[in-house]
């Protein structure tokens, strides 16, 4: 059971660090990260009393 546990470690170890590294080095094969940038405008009505 311990020597499981160990594995899963090192499993979920490696796995942030492929995560860090596709993070950094996926702009560069094409994988884009940037949310959408649109413009929204909605109207505003103030009630001054």
């Amino acid at each position: 059971m311990r020597r499981l546990i160990k594995y899963l470690f090192y499993l979920i170890i490696l796995a942030a660090i492929g995560l860090v590294v596709y993070a950094y080095v996926g702009p560069w094969f094409g994988a884009d990260f940037s949310p959408p940038q649109t413009e929204i405008r909605e109207p505003v009505t103030l009630h001054a009393d």
